[in-house]
């Protein structure tokens, strides 16, 4: 493993949930020069679909297309993830030893579907505050304590509960959203023919929405469970798109700043 610094880490349950919650903020992050890591807490196996190779191909396949730094694999198992002290140490471990600024994970349950979603909601939420622990290094490899800056949470949009978070940021996706549709794309295994069809119609239709709430084409929504602080509020604020108070006669953006 590389112990190269990241400055930020996404990290989800399943191979394929990064890609089509957050595929477009991590190429956005690539893009402006940050370094990314993307870390699948099980390999997403078994399946109906697929295999544990298939799937290994096409993680790192999904990862070479948003430019991400590193991307692993980690060790905890498929369909019975639960929030236990041993996997807590497992992702503390990967984010003491990558040292980043900001952790980013997904919130929300979802009862129509895998369990495993909330469970690493509660992983991560452990392992940021485990990652900064002293006199404990022996459950982490020997790493060094790390505190992290920022944790911020990718709800997944149809949650069985509404969520509220005291902050959310929405991330200008408009030039990324290809090359996340590209990475969902890689997962040939899961998606092909209508299936592939409807995922890419529910990623698009998602982020048109969330998008169009700060002005943007594209966005992802991302929340903070603190509010955000600022001590210049007009670089804070920047400029504003549609929807209004809007200039009628200034012609169509497809992109403004939030």
């Amino acid at each position: 493993m590389s112990t190269d610094r990241l400055d930020i880490v996404f990290t989800a349950p399943h191979p394929d949930d990064l890609e089509i919650g957050m595929g477009g903020a991590i190429a956005r992050c690539v893009q402006q020069g940050y370094r990314v890591g993307m870390f699948h807490m099980t390999n997403g196996e078994p399946t109906p679909r697929g295999t544990p190779e298939t799937r290994a191909e096409e993680t790192h396949a999904a990862a070479e297309i948003l430019g991400a730094h590193v991307c692993e694999t980690l060790t905890m198992p498929n369909r019975v993830l639960m929030d236990c002290p041993e996997n807590r140490y497992v992702l503390a471990t990967v984010l003491r030893r990558y040292k980043p600024k900001v952790l980013v994970g997904m919130a929300g349950r979802t009862v129509a579907a895998s369990p495993d979603h909330y469970q690493a909601q509660l992983i991560t939420e452990a392992a940021r505050f485990y990652s900064q622990l002293t006199k404990w290094d022996d459950r982490f490899g020997g790493t060094e304590p790390h505190r992290m800056d920022h944790l911020l949470y990718r709800v997944v949009p149809m949650a069985a509960e509404a969520n509220f978070f005291p902050s959310r940021i929405v991330v200008d996706i408009g030039e990324t959203i290809e090359k996340k549709l590209e990475a969902v794309r890689a997962y040939r295994s899961q998606f092909d023919g209508v299936r592939l069809a409807h995922v890419e119609h529910v990623i698009r239709s998602i982020a048109g929405y969330e998008g169009a709430m700060a002005g943007f084409a594209y966005g992802e929504a991302y929340a903070v469970p603190r509010p955000i602080g600022t001590s210049d509020l007009m670089a804070a604020l920047g400029e504003w798109g549609p929807p209004p108070p809007f200039d009628p006669l200034a012609p169509p953006r497809a992109n403004a700043a939030g």
